[in-house]
């Protein structure tokens, strides 16, 4: 007979922003909030781990000193019911380093790399998340046939809270808004 999963009660409540900011670092590693509900995210391949981390390292060069670019931390859209998304690249404020949670208004740009089993969530379900929280910039990326990566941008209209559609690129980002851009992202 198999061993069936029982997951914890607490994946069966809703969540709350004081009992989400009690749990430790460990706790909140790899989940995600949406309407006060725990979303667990399978572990990211290597891959695109890399490929996250390269365009942060390129997003942060590009930056200068008022911007920050990185990986791996909560971005709070609401606080009744919670949402915290974590999305795979953060540009924000560099003057909001400590400030926690980081919130909309500290956020430039969010980065989402489509893994296999995320592309609906990543096209649709967090780029309304991201635009109602008012953030002015979304990229999703994803992986073309040939392994290149194909990046799509996406321009906040702040009047209607939707994006519009901005540049797609191929393997080698060249950028001039919000900051001057350029990667190789090659065959990541």
């Amino acid at each position: 007979m198999p061993a069936e999963m029982v997951a914890p009660a607490w994946m069966h409540t809703q969540i709350s922003a004081e009992q989400y900011e009690s749990w430790s670092e460990e706790q909140c590693a790899g989940i995600e909030i949406v309407d006060g509900m725990v979303v667990v995210s399978p572990s990211a391949s290597k891959r695109h781990n890399r490929l996250a981390r390269l365009l942060a390292n390129v997003l942060d060069a590009a930056a200068g000193p008022d911007w920050n670019a990185d990986t791996d931390f909560d971005v709070r859209l609401q606080d009744v019911p919670l949402t915290n998304r974590r999305p795979d690249v953060i540009v924000y404020r560099a003057e909001t380093i400590d400030v926690t949670p980081t919130r909309p208004e500290h956020v430039l740009l969010v980065v989402e790399v489509v893994s296999p089993g995320s592309e609906t969530t990543d096209r649709i379900v967090k780029v309304d998340q991201y635009a109602k929280a008012g953030i002015p910039f979304y990229w999703r990326v994803e992986r073309a046939a040939t392994g290149v990566p194909i990046v799509y941008t996406y321009v906040l209209d702040p009047a209607t809270k939707a994006y519009r559609d901005g540049e797609m690129f191929t393997g080698v980002i060249k950028a001039a808004a919000p900051f001057p851009v350029t990667a190789d992202l090659g065959a990541v």
